[in-house]
């Protein structure tokens, strides 16, 4: 019997729609500039003849259910919402084709990637590395799982409103690297193992929340998810 020195952390899960089990999370992998609107939005084109996708990760104790209520974090003064479909990884997979890309799909959310936009720049600007403006605590919002297994989302209207007016607005059919694409390439730099969850990228429309602000957020077929900002501790 192993003993440690303090309680380990709980495992990360979330819930699972109809299902009384939760699905034990691993790893939190995050598209970047999948939209071309938000691409062109954050002044960095992407050309997908000539470039391929690009990924950064989350630390799992960063993950809350929708649901949530989240303190607005230190260090920042501009934290900004980014609603995005969640892929849930249910087999395990090295190197897929992409048209074997749906054996590995156990289903799908609907996610805010919460970022500290202010250190997320100054960093990109200086060729650093994204950590302390992407993995941010309470920043990986997640729904329960929508169980779709071996359905490939090839549509989909998003949307994501703050208090009620809409901030994002567009559709799965615009990412740039579909969920076929996504699961293709990470593979080939992983072994994509269950549990693990892709963020898949945000439309166009990011932008600063305030301590009181009610985000809410939608993915037809798929669900919806919701998170307060508190104040600041």
């Amino acid at each position: 019997m192993t003993t440690y020195l303090f309680p380990p952390p709980p495992v990360a899960s979330l819930p699972i729609e109809g299902r009384a089990e939760r699905f034990p999370v691993n790893r939190l992998f995050f598209v970047g500039r999948n939209y071309h609107a938000h691409a062109v939005e954050m002044g960095k084109p992407v050309d997908k003849s000539v470039e391929r996708p690009f990924y950064f990760t989350k630390s799992p104790s960063t993950l809350v259910e929708s649901g949530s209520e989240v303190p607005y974090p230190s260090e920042t003064k501009n934290f900004h919402h980014e609603m995005e479909l969640v892929l849930a990884i249910g087999q395990a997979g090295f190197r897929v084709p992409a048209e074997q890309a749906h054996e590995l799909v156990y289903g799908y959310a609907c996610g805010l990637d919460m970022t500290r936009r202010d250190l997320q720049l100054v960093a990109r600007d200086k060729g650093r590395p994204w950590d302390l403006g992407k993995d941010v605590e309470g920043s990986s919002v997640c729904a329960p799982i929508k169980p779709l297994p071996g359905v490939v989302l090839d549509q989909g209207a998003l949307a994501m409103s703050v208090n009620g007016q809409v901030r994002q607005q567009s559709n799965v059919d615009k990412l740039i690297w579909n969920i076929r694409e996504i699961i293709a390439d990470l593979s080939l730099f992983y072994h994509l193992q269950p549990g693990d969850l892709i963020y898949t990228g945000t439309p166009e429309g990011v932008g600063p929340v305030v301590a009181g602000d009610v985000i809410e957020g939608s993915v037809e077929g798929v669900g919806s998810v919701k998170l307060v900002v508190g104040p600041a501790e």
